[in-house]
């Protein structure tokens, strides 16, 4: 997540039921028997956190959009 608004911020690693969760930083999960994963229940740094699919069993896809001109924000600028 990227955000200049702390309280945002705050309030996405509260909501987000992730073990990881970060914030301005450009990481994207944990170093695998270095750093513990984190996860929802009994995921760790055990057999099945490697692989190039596990991820998938720790994660769920979530999307959030807003309408930037309906909350008065300038359209020009997603065209920059």
């Amino acid at each position: 997540v990227h955000s200049r608004i702390e309280a945002f911020a705050a309030e996405v690693t509260r909501l987000v039921p992730a073990g990881n969760v970060y914030i301005n930083r450009s990481i994207i999960g944990a170093v695998v028997g270095v750093q513990p994963f984190g996860g929802e229940g009994l995921s760790g740094t055990g057999p099945k956190a490697g692989g190039p699919y596990s991820l998938i069993r720790y994660a769920s896809e979530k999307a959030i959009s807003n309408n930037i001109s309906a909350q008065g924000g300038d359209p020009a600028l997603l065209n920059l």
